[in-house]
C-alpha cells in the first residue's frame, strides 16, 4: 500500500496521551480543521456529533478517550479509579448505539484493567501507561485489518473495474487506510484503473462531503450521483460491483450500514450485480443471531429538514423519519470480507 496516499492518521494520541488528536469531519470538504479531544464533553460532543465516524474509528475513538480521561481525572486512589472507570465507560457507551465496535472496544480496555488493577502493587500512573498502550494496540490492530481486508477484497475485484460505494468506508472512517476503500487504494498502488461511483449518502452526505474528497485527494477516478440514480446506473451496465463498510455484522451475516445501503443490496441483486461488504471481524457482533436485534440509532430532524440549507427545505413542525441505519439481509450479500478471509453465504465465520 502506498503510504504517500494518506497525509495523516483520523485519530491520533497527543500531548503525551493527555489529548486525542482528531480531523473534524464535519468541517470537510471546505477545511481540514484538528482539534484536540481532553474532557468528557469533547469526547461525547464529537462522537455523537459525527466529528469522528465511521466504526472502526469510534471504536478507537472512545478507547483512546477512555486512557485520556482517567489520565486527565487526577485520581490517585484505586478505588475511586474503579467508580470512575465504571463511569466514563457508561458514558462512552451511550453516544453511538448501533456500531458494535464502539462496545467492542470499550469492553477491551476493562477487560485490560480489571486484569492489571488485580495486581496490589500496581500505581494509578502504571494503569493510566498501560491503558494508553492497550488503546494504541486497538488502533495499530485495525490498520493491520485494513490492510488484510485489501490484500483479500483485491481478489474479488480486476483491473478497470467501476466500483459503486456508499457512505465513507475509507482512510477517515479507520485508523488507516480503510475497509470497503482499502482494495481501491491497493489496486492504485499496482497500477490499476478503477473507477468509482460514489453515492451522495443523505442525509449526511458522506459519500459526497468524504469519499469523493479522500479518492480525489489520493487521484482516484471518482463520480458521485445522488443516492436515488443508483438503478439508472446499474441498467446502464455502468456498474461491476458494489463494496460497502459496515457497522454491525449479526451472526447470520445481516448487515447494519449507513441508511440506503440495503436500498442498493436490492438494485444489485436484480441487475445480478455482485454486493460486497468490508469491515474487519471487530465488527461482528456474536450477541446476535440475525439484525433484526441491531438496535439502530434515531438521529436529529434538523440533518432532514435544514442541515444542509441556506434556508429550510420543509414545513416546519413536519415529522421526520430519520434512521441512521438499515439492515441489509445475508441472502442479498455476496460476499463478506474481513481481515481473516471472504466469507459467503451461509455465513459461518
Amino acid at each position: 500500500m502506498d503510504e504517500a496516499l494518506f497525509e495523516y492518521d483520523s485519530v491520533s494520541i497527543c500531548n503525551n496521551g493527555l489529548g486525542l488528536k482528531i480531523l473534524d469531519q464535519t468541517k470537510l470538504p471546505n477545511e481540514e480543521v484538528f482539534i484536540i479531544l481532553q474532557n468528557e464533553e469533547d469526547f461525547t460532543d464529537a462522537i455523537c456529533s459525527l466529528k469522528v465516524r465511521g466504526a472502526p474509528a469510534i471504536g478507537i475513538a472512545a478507547a483512546y478517550g477512555l486512557s485520556v480521561l482517567m489520565c486527565n481525572s487526577g485520581i490517585k486512589s484505586i478505588n475511586d479509579y474503579h467508580n470512575e472507570f465504571a463511569r466514563i465507560k457508561n458514558l462512552l457507551l451511550k453516544t453511538r448505539p448501533t456500531a458494535v465496535n464502539l462496545s467492542n472496544a470499550l469492553n477491551r480496555m476493562e477487560d485490560r484493567f480489571l486484569k492489571i488493577s488485580k495486581d496490589k502493587n500496581i500505581t494509578v500512573e502504571q494503569i493510566n501507561q498501560k491503558l494508553r498502550e492497550e488503546a494504541e494496540l486497538i488502533k495499530n490492530e485495525d490498520i493491520g485489518s485494513n490492510l488484510e481486508i485489501a490484500k483479500n477484497a483485491i481478489n474479488l475485484l480486476k483491473p478497470s473495474m467501476s466500483i459503486l460505494t456508499h457512505c465513507n468506508a475509507g482512510h477517515l472512517a479507520v485508523s488507516r487506510y480503510g475497509t470497503a476503500l482499502a482494495p481501491i487504494y491497493l489496486a492504485k498502488s499496482k497500477g490499476w484503473n478503477i473507477k468509482v461511483y460514489s453515492c451522495e449518502t443523505r442525509p449526511l452526505l458522506q459519500g459526497a462531503r468524504l469519499t469523493s474528497f479522500e479518492l480525489m485527494r489520493a487521484g482516484i477516478d471518482v463520480t458521485l450521483l445522488c443516492d436515488n440514480m443508483v438503478s439508472s446506473l446499474m441498467s446502464e451496465g455502468k456498474i461491476d460491483a458494489v463494496i460497502t463498510g459496515c457497522d454491525r455484522i449479526a451472526r447470520n451475516g445481516d448487515t447494519a450500514n449507513k441508511i440506503g445501503t440495503s436500498s442498493i443490496a436490492v438494485l444489485a441483486s436484480y441487475y445480478k450485480i455482485p454486493f460486497y461488504v468490508a469491515g474487519p471481524s471487530t465488527t461482528i457482533d456474536n450477541d446476535s443471531l440475525t439484525g433484526d436485534s441491531f438496535v439502530i440509532e434515531q438521529r436529529s430532524p434538523e440533518e432532514v429538514t435544514e442541515m444542509w440549507y441556506s434556508e429550510r427545505m420543509a414545513p416546519k413542525n413536519i415529522s421526520v423519519y430519520n434512521p441512521a441505519f438499515d439492515v441489509t439481509k445475508s441472502q442479498l450479500i455476496s460476499a463478506i470480507i474481513t481481515e481473516k478471509g471472504i466469507f459467503r453465504y451461509p455465513y459461518k465465520f
